[in-house]
């Protein structure tokens, strides 16, 4: 059995529970000194001046918003294809979501649709840096300034990449990562945070974070309770030193992938940047459940990142009419391969094998 991802700590394991240990005996659980000691770091990592921690990558998504001043009759153009949670943030913080179709090749927003979406309400541009890949940040950027519009970047599947050379999370305004046990960078539990170089910004986010509070008690405007507690921020901090090493993982598993599968019955995505980190290896099939099918036969856990593009939900689709045909193919095809730091060569091996449908060497 070759099972997509595993949660439980590997190598990092005694770092990690070094780190609970720490936070258990000093007996300080919310917003202390773990919190402060990671946004630190976090922000060193990702070459910005300030860090914010909050409960989730929603709450970081959602929060950045309205840290930025948007909310109600406010349009924000997303992409179709991601975790819903990305259209519901905004929702969350007033706006509306209106979503632009995806590059065939990037899988993330295609700026020329971006751009056909702009109208009179625009306020903002939210890009998903999916599956690890960085989205066309150029292009994005181009379309922003040429509206005057805000970028907000959905970094949560992407910690650590770089678009041409330059972080990711630094093209906006701000930009928002999620913690969830499977990003590239996970808790043991929900967490999340938000980047900005405007320290306006980041003093309205500890506000909202927390009630709206300016201090004990006194709160200056409508906040929510959404923070990052000691010990998931302890656990990250731990797991902070070991993501460089994690990320050369992914980047060697997905080339050993490509190598394997440059003739296999499906579409590899390519790689458009280097800084990509893999958060997931996606492949496009006509005949996906087919193609599913034969890989659990094999023992090969696969997962479907995502079935349903998000202006095709329930929850969204009452409101929106947009037409987003490279999502919607997208969404019908695409499926994830076993990808996670400490998946051998030799799974990969048997993940090709089972595609092309031949013994394992």
């Amino acid at each position: 059995m070759i099972p997509f991802l595993s949660l439980r700590p590997g190598p990092d394991a005694d770092d990690v529970r070094v780190a609970i240990d720490r936070v258990v005996a000093r007996g300080w659980f919310v917003l202390g000194p773990e919190v402060e000691a990671f946004e630190r770091e976090f922000a060193d990592a990702c070459k910005a001046p300030h860090a914010v921690g909050v409960g989730t990558g929603t709450d970081a998504l959602a929060l950045a918003l309205r840290a930025c001043g948007v909310g109600a009759g406010d349009d924000v153009i997303t992409s179709p294809l991601s975790a819903a949670f990305s259209a519901l943030a905004i929702l969350m913080a007033g706006a509306r979501p209106v979503f632009a179709d995806i590059d065939p090749d990037r899988l993330t927003l295609d700026p020329a649709a971006a751009a056909a979406a702009v109208t009179a309400r625009t306020r903002a541009i939210m890009p998903v840096h999916l599956y690890g890949q960085p989205a066309d940040m150029r292009g994005i950027t181009q379309v922003a300034d040429r509206h005057r519009l805000l970028v907000i970047e959905d970094c949560c599947q992407a910690h650590g990449a770089t678009c041409g050379g330059r972080p990711i999370g630094s093209f906006g305004a701000a930009a928002a990562y999620s913690f969830y046990p499977t990003k590239n960078l996970g808790a043991l539990g929900d967490g999340g945070a938000v980047t900005t170089s405007d320290p306006d910004i980041a003093a309205r986010l500890r506000r909202l974070r927390n009630g709206g509070q300016t201090d004990k008690y006194r709160h200056a405007e409508y906040g929510v309770n959404s923070r990052l507690d000691e010990i998931q921020a302890a656990v990250l901090r731990a797991r902070l030193a070991w993501l460089p090493r994690w990320t050369a993982e992914r980047r060697a598993l997905a080339s050993a992938y490509r190598a394997r599968l440059t003739d296999a019955p499906v579409v590899v995505p390519p790689e458009r940047d280097p800084g990509h980190v893999y958060h997931v290896f996606p492949v496009l099939c006509r005949d996906r459940q087919a193609l599913q099918s034969q890989l659990a036969a094999r023992g090969v856990e696969t997962l479907i990142h995502y079935p349903v593009p998000i202006h095709r939900q329930p929850a969204f689709a009452a409101e929106h009419s947009e037409q987003c045909p490279v999502a919607d193919r997208v969404c019908n095809e695409v499926l994830s391969l076993p990808l996670h730091p400490g998946l051998s060569l030799q799974a990969v091996d048997e993940v090709a094998a089972a595609l092309y449908g031949t013994p394992a060497t």
